[in-house]
């Protein structure tokens, strides 16, 4: 007689109920953390007015959740339960069985419990995959029409950018959904019976059998329908014998029709094995073989004949077979990137010699800009800052505006608040979100000035009086009516996101506005007035974002009252993505005045991996280059194959107020997600401000992606796209070629060949793949408020030399140039390259490069001191004091048709102080040293005696080193000078120096 076992332990009752305790606590705080970031959300983006945004995406995300979560549910679910009814009443004696027993009566009084809850827990895992796809629902609810049609097919690129996505998913779902049913429907039937692995006749019931073959052939269904959609899906696949993407050759004339015959094949073998297994033969053995057969067919038609093709017709002439389907991937790269429409045109360059015209021109050289906006950001937070905790960030940015009639670049900063550079004091709660809640002013200098010693040439942003008007215009040349910044770059990087403002106690303002006086050693305080925040005067409020950021301040603190408002997502970059999360923000935004506000302007990129034949890139590594992360964001890891910049938005530095503008009116992308949301999310072009539209500039990450693309896809002929000989490349750092990363592309207000005037242009110069000429050069810019790439093609064979070869040639080839650029550097300054800016000129290029110097001593910043200067193959080189000095040098030599002579920067006098100022004791006796000291460098050095010139140049830098304490001691300068071996004394007067 078999002994039944036991059934397995119960749980006692207090065990149960302390697992239900521990079950409920933690459903409440996970329920409590959702639903109070749920609420938060939507009084922010009922701040922003953007609430259907809000709205929109979370009933997306629960409906889909539910849909997705209880049909898979439902079917896993319910063939579980069928699987239990099919269970045989009577099942033969075994070892197998007696084991089985135990189990069977567990699950058994509440196998319909057992069932939910694993049904259930499916669901939910399913739904919790689902909600994440609410972006593909809302395209595939939405799609709009290319009116572009695939070259194969003749399908709409619509389809793939809107339908595709999602219908891949949907078949992904529906196969683990067979899957889970199968193996939860084979365990069922273990259990109960149906299956057995022991005992005497068949070890499956009809019953079980008819179930199991049934979802197997629904899975081969399925197949049938994933062939389908990978016919589709060969238009976006990777093409190794090109090198491209999209179907070539061997996928057309092979695969092709494999996916088809396949698809048949699937569908006949799905009726085969309901057939066979239940209806003919019932028995597992003719449905065993259809499936082999399936596999055999998989392997042989779609992979050994496409092989044998590729193999052996394809490769021997790859050129030949492979040509339309480049051509297909050139054009679609072209449409996809918004190439098509680009501007070529060769230029010659064959003029060497620089000609007379560069001293009279003033279209080119009059706005060379000389500022370079990730080096003079220091200089900006030194003599800007007055308290050390404002900041103007990593990287400052370029901008036009027009002032007294003329139209010019300026480089402009933010003064914000930098909660990392509170002092301990200054850094508590209620000083840190409750006094200094903002920054003040847009501070800007012209591009192509600097004053005497080379500090920027400031024209706005002033906090009353100026410590030093030596080096600023004398009242605002771009005027702020509200110049107070609340939301800024550099809101919320220190985890002080937050500000609570609004708080008036009996008229007395608390919030630290700016320093005043001449010294700045007082302070002005304010209260806010915008109408930006969220209100937290109530105790509802106050509680909620109490629990939000696990602060008890909220509730406890004096400093909130009831007049108080949150400003919180103050980033303006994070602002934009939370309002259009479809969106790919630029890792650039840069501030403008705009009707006397201070307004964030940001590019919005619309975005697709699903366009046929289209190259497939990284965004985070196409936009990667010198300066990404200095004061720039980098994008995401993102696969792209299609990308527009379909957006232009704003944020307002005072309110925070959000509007996003069409900026592409053709964009298919954007014209689904504004449907999606009801149509009027994104306003229309035709709204744009036109004091606002001068103000937008070509996107870098744009350009960069366009100009890496253009380095291969110039090459419109199949044939020569193959044989890669015209591939262009971007070059690296000039100052760094060893680095690995690349040159960025720099801002310019300049007119370059066949543009009838100056405009401002974001542009880059390239390189041919493996070599160190120029190429071509690159532009984007605005004409009629719409965007113009355009390229300068340079001939195959030229002697032009490109950037990395230019920076090596002006700074090495003149002995004297080498030697003064070394003088410039020593044990306590170091030499920084700004921007090398190439510009087409008289049928030539003219290369210029700022030269700063930074000295080590504490705080001090980099210092404009020199102009590199180059024109032609590199055989005209000058290093001079001011752009105009050097155009004077080029011209010369130009003219006397030689090589450069040694450049007089070399004998100029040490640095004196010049004009009308008076001479202490001190600065007198220090200037006295200095001369001396100069005085013996140079002998040493005509006498060449290096071991005395080292004596010498290290007794001129202490001397310029107490020169400039002096200096400082004086009130002479605002900050230390570098040491120079060849300084130039300033002018008498303090009015800025255009072009250095």
């Amino acid at each position: 007689m078999v002994m039944r076992s036991s059934p397995l332990p119960r749980m006692s009752r207090r065990g149960r109920v302390t697992v239900g305790v521990l079950i409920g606590v933690f459903l409440l705080f996970t329920l409590l953390g959702w639903a109070v970031e749920a609420w938060t959300d939507w009084l922010w983006f009922d701040e922003v007015q953007y609430t259907q945004v809000f709205t929109d995406v979370l009933t997306t995300r629960i409906l889909l959740f539910l849909a997705v979560g209880l049909a898979m549910a439902v079917v896993v679910g319910g063939n579980l339960y069928l699987a239990y009814r099919l269970r045989p009443l009577l099942r033969p004696h075994s070892a197998e069985q007696a084991t089985l027993e135990r189990y069977r009566m567990v699950l058994s009084p509440r196998i319909g419990t057992w069932i939910a809850a694993l049904a259930a827990i499916i669901g939910l895992f399913a739904g919790l995959s689902a909600q994440g796809r609410w972006s593909q629902w809302m395209l595939f609810r939405n799609a709009q029409p290319f009116g572009v049609k695939d070259p194969e097919f003749g399908v709409d690129i619509g389809f793939y950018v809107f339908e595709y996505p999602f219908w891949r998913y949907l078949l992904g779902v529906g196969f683990t959904a067979v899957v889970l049913s199968v193996l939860g429907a084979l365990a069922v039937h273990y259990v109960f019976g149906g299956v057995r692995l022991q005992g005497i006749g068949d070890r499956m019931t009809t019953a079980a059998r008819a179930h199991l073959t049934s979802l197997v052939a629904v899975f081969v269904l399925l197949k049938a329908i994933a062939y389908v959609l990978d016919r589709r899906a060969l238009l976006l696949s990777y093409n190794e014998g090109t090198k491209l993407y999209g179907a070539g050759y061997a996928d057309i004339n092979a695969l092709l029709p494999a996916k088809e015959i396949l698809a048949y094949i699937s569908i006949v073998v799905a009726i085969a094995i309901v057939l066979f297994s239940n209806a003919v033969m019932r028995n597992l053995v003719w449905p065993g073989v259809s499936l082999a057969l399936l596999g055999i067919s998989a392997v042989a038609i779609g992979g050994i004949y496409p092989w044998a093709v590729q193999t052996f017709e394809v490769n021997p002439s790859v050129r030949d077979k492979e040509r339309p389907y480049i051509e297909r991937s050139i054009q679609a790269t072209r449409d996809a990137f918004g190439l098509t429409d680009t501007k070529s045109a060769n230029y010659q360059a064959n003029n060497l010699v620089p000609p007379a015209t560069l001293a009279t021109d003033t279209s080119v050289v009059p706005n060379i800009r000389l500022l370079d906006p990730a080096l003079v950001s220091q200089a900006f937070t030194q003599l800007q800052q007055v308290r050390g905790f404002y900041d103007f960030g990593e990287k400052l940015d370029i901008d036009r505006y027009t002032v007294n009639g003329k139209t010019q670049d300026y480089v402009v900063g933010m003064r914000e608040i930098n909660y990392g550079k509170l002092t301990e004091q200054q850094g508590n709660w209620i000083n840190r979100h409750t006094v200094y809640t903002h920054g003040y002013g847009l501070v800007s200098a012209p591009a192509n000035q600097v004053c005497p010693g080379g500090q920027p040439y400031f024209v706005s942003g002033f906090l009353g009086e100026q410590a030093s008007k030596a080096c600023s215009s004398a009242s605002e040349q771009i005027k702020v009516d509200q110049p107070r910044i609340y939301y800024g770059e550099l809101m919320g990087q220190t985890g002080a996101d937050y500000a609570i403002v609004g708080q008036a106690d009996a008229d007395r303002n608390v919030e630290f506005d700016r320093p005043i006086g001449s010294t700045g050693e007082q302070g002005q305080y304010y209260t806010y007035d915008g109408t930006g925040g969220v209100e937290i005067g109530s105790f509802t409020r106050r509680l909620l974002y109490s629990i939000k950021e696990r602060e008890s301040n909220f509730m406890l603190s004096d400093a909130v009252t009831d007049n108080s408002k949150l400003l919180y997502v103050r980033n303006p970059r994070d602002r934009v993505e939370k309002v259009a999360p479809f969106l790919t923000i630029d890792g650039d935004p840069y501030p403008a005045v705009v009707d006397g506000r201070i307004k964030w302007i940001l590019d919005g990129y619309t975005t697709s991996g699903t366009y046929p034949y289209s190259e497939r890139i990284n965004l985070q590594a196409e936009t990667r280059d010198e300066l990404t992360g200095t004061g720039t964001f980098a994008l995401a890891r993102e696969d792209v194959n299609y990308i527009r910049n379909s957006v232009k938005a704003t944020v307002d530095a005072y309110d925070g107020t959000v509007t996003l503008y069409q900026f592409d009116e053709t964009d298919p992308v954007l014209k689904a997600w504004n449907k999606a949301f009801g149509g009027e999310l994104v306003k229309p072009k035709s709204e744009i401000p036109q004091e606002l539209a001068q103000h937008f500039r070509y996107p870098a990450d744009l350009f960069k992606v366009q100009r890496n693309m253009l380095s291969r896809y110039h090459v419109q002929d199949p044939g020569d796209f193959f044989s890669g000989s015209d591939f262009w490349e971007v070059p690296n750092a000039p100052d760094d070629p060893d680095s690995d990363v690349k040159q960025p592309p720099y801002y310019l207000m300049t007119q370059f060949p066949g543009q009838d005037q100056p405009r401002f242009q974001l542009t880059s110069a390239v390189t041919p793949l493996g070599r160190q000429n120029l190429a071509a050069l690159i532009s984007g810019s605005y004409v009629d408020d719409k965007p113009q790439l355009a390229v300068w093609e340079l001939p195959d064979q030229t002697a032009v030399s490109g950037p990395v070869q230019v920076h090596q040639q002006m700074t090495n080839t003149v002995a004297q140039i080498r030697t003064d650029l070394n003088l410039l550097q020593s044990n306590q300054a170091r030499v920084l390259y700004g921007n090398l800016l190439s510009l087409p000129f008289g049928d030539g290029m003219l290369y210029v490069e700022p030269v700063y110097v930074q000295s080590n001593q504490e705080n001090a910043y980099p210092l404009l001191q020199k102009v590199l200067l180059s024109y032609g193959d590199g055989s005209y080189v000058v290093l001079a004091n001011s752009l105009a000095d050097g155009i004077k040098e080029l011209v010369r030599q130009g003219q006397q048709g030689g090589a450069p002579p040694p450049t007089s920067g070399g004998e100029n006098p040490p640095p004196t102080t010049g004009g009308n100022q008076a001479l202490t004791p001190e600065l007198a006796a220090a200037a006295d040293r200095v001369e001396s000291a100069w005085a013996e460098v140079k002998a040493a050095r005509a006498a060449g005696d290096f071991e005395r010139e080292g004596r010498a140049l290290k007794a001129f830098d202490d001397a310029m080193t107490a020169f400039q304490a002096a200096l400082n001691a004086a009130g002479a300068a605002p900050s230390t000078p570098a040491p120079s071996a060849t300084p130039s004394a300033p002018p008498a007067t303090p009015s800025p120096t255009p072009g250095g």
